[in-house]
């Protein structure tokens, strides 16, 4: 049964694999020079596709910005590692640095964005008057409060010189945005806070975000932000901004299509595969208890589906921490979650793993779970229930030997769950 996860994770990985997908949907080399700039937990592997698909008498430079220990050897694209989930100021030389870049282009230039989930920390540049210090501190609280996505990036577009469409409207070439979409919904806005996308949200949306999940932002932010939805400060683009008028923002890889591959790989194995869903969101302990009645449905009564059956979900389910933690992430939370409420329910086996190969900010994927997953706990003296009240998912599965290692994967299409019921 582990096998056969670990299978299914690996071909939904692999449908997002910038190698397979990247060059089919590169447009052609214009007149002039062509600037990369990637940005993410996948730039450095979306800019190796790119060079090995770029003519090599085609004019090509650029900079690919991600995640620390996430570098893969490049000839004509630079790569910076910079901080991530919080920024810093390798993240804000290198943002800095593309964004003069882009202004610097020609109107027969190509100005190539390659965007993955990740870029919203990694392009950090404050917009003028904010510090790096202020942006740290109001992107670890929102990252705290259980905000979904969406709206933590509704806030950072508003302190950002860089995204929420501002880096498309920085340059006078055609943009071309290649999008490996992380985000529910698949929006351009959404993905590393949309830098080449139009913004439909406001500084009023921005400050109602930090209202609505009790966050306190640097005095700075609070100031700005009330000079923002006042008018003082300008807007980000908006839907049918002349500014974005060369710009071109197209989803090449997303959730849904690479919970299909999963699928695919169940049903060569004889498990009849069931798409939940890749916009299966909220807190990570809520979320199991909903899969795990869908579970003992399924056993007692074979219903809504005969097992064998393997329920195969995406989405970014989130962890909200008060006080001190222990160590984990949103994946392996859910799966200790589900642990819980499954009380040794056999024939029932899980995994639950994020598609960058990070589960939070640790060195795991995800976690595994097994019908003996609980009892073994039991005979090393672990407390399912007390584990996962201190958010201290890690511990319980690594203690079990039960955590998924994969690495980084140099792709990102969020988070990746299958229950498999026999």
């Amino acid at each position: 049964m582990r096998t056969l996860l670990e299978e299914s994770f690996r071909a939904a990985v692999a449908a997002a694999d910038p190698a397979r997908i990247l060059a089919p949907a590169l447009p052609a080399p214009p007149k002039g020079r062509s600037y990369v700039a990637a940005v993410g937990k996948a730039a450095a592997s979306m800019a190796a596709a790119l060079e090995a698909a770029w003519p090599a008498q085609a004019p090509l430079d650029g900079i690919a910005l991600t995640r620390y220990r996430h570098a893969l050897p490049t000839r004509r694209i630079r790569v910076i590692e910079a901080g991530h989930p919080v920024p810093d100021a390798a993240g804000e030389a290198g943002a800095r640095e593309i964004l003069a870049a882009a202004r610097a282009l020609a109107a027969n230039d190509l100005l190539i964005a390659l965007v993955s989930g990740g870029g919203s920390s990694l392009l950090a540049l404050p917009l003028e008057g904010l510090s790096m210090a202020d942006l740290k501190t109001v992107t670890t609280q929102l990252l705290h409060s259980g905000a979904p996505i969406q709206d933590i990036n509704t806030v950072r577009k508003h302190l950002s010189a860089i995204q929420g469409g501002r880096l498309a409207a920085a340059c006078r070439a055609p943009v071309c945005a290649l999008i490996i979409s992380d985000v529910t919904g698949d929006a351009p806005t959404h993905i590393a806070s949309g830098p080449c996308a139009p913004d439909p949200t406001t500084f009023a949306d921005a400050i109602g975000v930090l209202a609505k999940f009790h966050v306190t932002p640097p005095p700075a932010i609070a100031e700005f932000f009330a000079r923002g939805a006042a008018g003082d400060i300008p807007e980000t683009p908006k839907p049918g901004s002349p500014a974005l008028a060369q710009a071109e923002n197209r989803v090449i890889a997303t959730a849904h299509r690479s919970l299909e591959a999963a699928a695919e790989s169940f049903r060569a194995a004889g498990v009849t595969p069931v798409i939940l869903g890749d916009t299966v969101t909220g807190e990570a302990a809520e979320v199991a208890k909903v899969m795990a009645a869908l579970v003992r449905e399924i056993r007692s009564y074979r219903a809504p589906f005969a097992p064998p059956v393997a329920l195969i979900s995406g989405g970014e389910c989130t962890v909200t921490i008060t006080g001190d933690a222990g160590r984990g992430g949103r994946c392996s939370e859910f799966l200790l979650a589900l642990a819980v409420e499954l009380d040794g329910l056999g024939a029932v086996h899980a995994l639950a793993a994020d598609t960058d190969g990070i589960d939070g900010s640790e060195d795991n994927a995800g976690a595994l779970l097994t019908p003996t997953s609980l009892a073994r706990a039991r005979t090393l003296g672990l407390d399912a229930r007390r584990s996962l009240a201190a958010h201290d998912s890690y511990g319980f599965f690594a203690t079990l030997d039960d955590l998924l290692v994969t690495g980084p994967t140099y792709t990102n299409v969020n988070d990746y769950r299958v229950i498999l019921v026999g």
